[in-house]
């Protein structure tokens, strides 16, 4: 027997070098703490948060959601300081006190580091839902290396409603989830609770989300039965300490294809009847409901137009049985393969005529582009373009167009480059960011929704850099006027390292990551060249489906004269629908700009672009731009290691391998089709595709994720 046994890592050796092995005690690092990583301090800064933290102090008679900021309190002091924490009524020095400040506005909060004859800290809100956000607040600024005893700080929400819409489906399937099944787990439910709704709620929380809607927008009808209701309530039950209401995505023909009615018209009085009795069931079982959010006469959903009725008429018959208890988002993503009318105009065309004709508890949820949560659109015009209507702003945290969970691809920018982009609407300044928090017109209602990206993955979120994305929509909800560089920033601080060289290097990284993916998969402005159905991958060449908005070749419209989709004055004139600075920059290839160039004009392979390249040279520049980024990316990463522990780093590794190979298939097999349209040879010092188009084309996946059920 070998009496000096080599170490467990040279033992493993072969192994690792055909998967990741870990050291015990790595499983704490498989991501399911998401930013609320409450590790075991240094004994220094331990024994100083102790000195800070010794004791929670809660009101005598303290509500539920104070009870779940406590809870959040002690749970996190006792990890990171290895030692109880006591939970009392009586202050004392290094005392947390848990207060309600009326005075302040209902979610907001304040953190003081008071004396008043004790050394205590003092995290009033303006409700005990505010307090909960302090307390979150205070956590964060602890888990950036602040100085326990010495954070002060002050914040309210500026948009009032900040939400997550989940597209899951009640077979727990999720349409575009990449992160494995639905968390929900309906059949088990009311009965059986998994502690992961808890651990969502508090996650949400955290970063200040206050509703969620829990099923698909293509919804089900059986939603609205008795026994579904019933499990709903049971996750009502659950996220209610922490603040977070619930809405049901509603299905417009639920009183019909249920069997109630023979009809779902929105003015029969009958319908509106059922609705009204539908309403008062769900508040019976739900007392703080939060309401309906519809997607109708899109996609195939039903809606009031299968009774020649408007969206006014159908959103206001929900309203209506709602009353002043709830909200109804109507969504505002609709066009019709029927309608010869430009994609790109029809939601607008749709809604614009019916500003003003909202019932007050109406908010229209527009999403932030007008096609379809690509990786880089202009802003959807009708942002300023309906002063009456409350819109919420709608985006994608999902990643349906920018490579599933496998490719790395910051949205915080994406967010921020939407939410800053000007509307004109009352002259320079009318920035989106103050249409979503209603301060453009004056609306007491605002919004921002988000489709949500976790799922039953331990990490979450099919990847921990996607977590990012979760983090950030929630901090840009509560203000949309935020820095998206700063949110990457806290994430990291939270979520990897403090030390402040791989800090720099990850934030970096995030923030050049979506860029790349526009640059290797849409750039120039080209948009919605994903293959059929699962949208994974390059399919440019896509022109026999029976839809033809659904079609990759109705939006580049390449052929061998050129390439684009004229939305200027001589095309679809879609540039109409902006205010008349931006109508008249974006109505000129020369003064837009390059990224949005192909978007709004369709333009010969010879046109010079501002940098002086001809199109087709800026093309291929861009695509050959794009795979470099990808490549530096993963280069960037492996200097990191060490500074990463080694799980997390690892499965990082393997995806940004993954991004790297797919960035080089999206620029060859685009350019390959491409180059077979125009006939022109590559640009010098530019390597031609290795495989030809029918190659190309030939490659399918059955089983992509995220098709939903």
């Amino acid at each position: 027997m070998n009496r000096n046994p080599t170490s467990l890592p040279d033992v493993l050796a072969p192994l690792a070098r055909i998967v990741p092995v870990y050291a015990p005690g790595a499983e704490r690092e498989d991501g399911y703490d998401l930013w609320l990583r409450y590790r075991r301090l240094g004994d220094g800064a331990a024994a100083a948060l102790a000195k800070a933290a010794s004791r929670i102090v809660i009101p005598r008679t303290p509500s539920i959601a104070m009870l779940a900021a406590a809870a959040e309190l002690h749970l996190a002091l006792a990890s990171m300081c290895g030692e109880a924490v006591t939970v009392t009524h009586d202050v004392a020095d290094g005392a947390i006190v848990l207060a309600v400040d009326p005075s302040l506005a209902r979610e907001g909060y304040r953190i003081s580091a008071a004396t008043e004859g004790k050394r205590v800290t003092r995290i009033a809100g303006g409700s005990d839902i505010g307090t909960l956000y302090g307390a979150f607040a205070w956590l964060r600024a602890v888990l950036m290396g602040g100085d326990p005893a010495a954070i002060e700080a002050a914040s309210a929400p500026k948009v009032g409603l900040r939400f997550l819409n989940h597209w899951d489906n009640l077979d727990r399937t999720i349409e575009r989830g990449y992160a494995g099944q639905s968390i929900w787990d309906w059949w088990k439910l009311p009965d059986v609770k998994d502690r992961r709704y808890l651990d969502y709620a508090r996650a949400a929380a955290s970063i200040g989300i206050n509703a969620v809607s829990v099923n698909n927008v293509s919804s089900r009808p059986e939603i609205l039965l008795p026994d579904w209701i019933a499990k709903v309530r049971a996750l009502a039950d659950i996220f209610r300490p922490y603040g977070i209401r619930i809405f049901l995505a509603a299905r417009f023909s639920a009183p019909k294809e249920l069997g109630f009615l023979g009809t779902a018209d929105p003015l029969d009085p009958a319908v509106r009847a059922w609705w009204k009795a539908k309403a008062g069931e769900i508040y019976a079982a739900i007392p703080d409901f939060g309401g309906f959010v519809v997607k109708a006469n899109s996609e195939g959903q039903p809606g009031p137009h299968d009774y020649g009725r408007d969206h006014a008429d159908g959103a206001n018959m929900l309203a209506e049985a709602l009353g002043s208890r709830g909200l109804v988002m109507w969504r505002a993503f609709v066009y019709s393969q029927h309608d010869p009318e430009d994609r790109h105009k029809q939601a607008y065309t749709d809604f614009k005529r019916l500003d003003g004709k909202f019932a007050p508890n109406v908010i229209v949820q527009v999403k932030n582009g007008a096609i379809d949560f690509q990786p880089r659109e202009p802003f959807h015009p009708m942002f300023g373009a309906m002063p009456a209507t409350p819109l919420a702003f709608e985006v994608q945290i999902t990643k349906e167009y920018l490579g599933f969970a496998t490719h790395l691809a910051y949205l915080g920018t994406m967010y921020e480059e939407a939410l800053q982009a000007d509307t004109f609407a009352q002259g320079p300044g009318s920035i989106v960011a103050k249409v979503a928090d209603g301060s453009l017109h004056g609306h007491q209602l605002s919004a921002m929704a988000g489709v949500a990206n976790v799922g039953v993955d331990r990490n979450w979120c099919g990847s921990h850099f996607d977590q990012a994305n979760w983090y950030a929509f929630g901090r840009l909800a509560w203000d949309p006027h935020a820095s998206a560089r700063d949110i990457a920033r806290e994430w990291v601080l939270q979520t990897f390292t403090h030390d402040p060289a791989a800090v720099d290097a990850i934030v970096g990284m995030m923030m050049d990551s979506r860029e790349a993916v526009v640059r290797y998969m849409m750039p120039l402005g080209l948009h919605h060249l994903f293959d059929t159905g699962h949208h994974h991958g390059p399919g440019p060449w896509v022109d026999n489906l029976a839809r033809p908005e659904w079609n990759p070749a109705y939006y580049h419209r390449a052929d061998r004269n050129g390439i684009g989709f004229d939305r200027s004055p001589s095309g679809s004139n879609a540039v109409a629908q902006y205010a008349a600075p931006l109508a008249h920059a974006w109505s000129d290839p020369a003064t837009t700009p390059d990224n949005f160039l192909l978007w709004f004009h369709h333009l010969p392979w010879t046109y010079r672009t501002a940098s002086g390249k001809t199109l087709w040279e800026a093309m291929v520049a861009a695509y050959d731009q794009g795979v470099a980024e990808a490549h530096g990316l993963a280069e960037r990463w492996k200097k990191l290691e060490g500074a990463i522990d080694p799980r997390r780093y690892a499965e990082t590794s393997q995806l940004l391998t993954v991004q790297e190979r797919e960035a080089k298939w999206w620029r060859d097999a685009s350019i390959a089709y491409f180059r077979e349209l125009n006939g022109l040879e590559m640009p010098r010092g530019a390597a031609a595709p290795p495989l030809t188009v029918e190659q190309y084309r030939s490659i399918v996946f059955h089983y992509a994720p995220g098709r939903g059920g």
